[in-house]
């Protein structure tokens, strides 16, 4: 999201569809949250932040953006935290993201993808 936005933005979920036919891609909608103010202002680089998006993953994952609007004295920190039932990823899955991220040198915006990228791990594993 940029330096700007990251701490006014947080990525609520991931809406995937899987193709009706066999001709036809899966499709993966993610929702954004952020004020009205900052949802107008970033819905006119929604292509660049999906291109920055599927970029880092090195396929389209994401298809499409929605900013979902949260009121602006919301702390949108509150639902980051973790779950117990959460499990942690697989040896094999953390050596995946950690080679994948590897070349990143900024440290906030490499943490802020790693756990982006756990979490697109998990919802993967349970659309399974």
């Amino acid at each position: 999201m940029g330096p700007s936005f990251s701490s006014k933005t947080q990525p609520l979920k991931i809406h995937y569809r899987r193709p009706r036919k066999k001709t036809d891609k899966p499709s993966a909608t993610l929702d954004i949250a952020a004020s009205s103010s900052d949802s107008t202002t970033l819905h006119y680089q929604k292509n660049l932040v999906l291109e920055r998006i599927n970029h880092i993953f090195g396929d389209k994952w994401i298809t499409d953006i929605r900013f979902v609007h949260v009121p602006a004295n919301k702390n949108l920190s509150l639902g980051t935290k973790k779950t117990a039932r959460e499990k942690p990823l697989s040896e094999e899955e953390t050596k995946f993201l950690s080679e994948t991220l590897e070349k990143i040198e900024d440290n906030e915006l490499r943490s802020r993808l790693e756990k982006f990228g756990t979490a697109l791990i998990r919802n993967k594993e349970r659309i399974k």
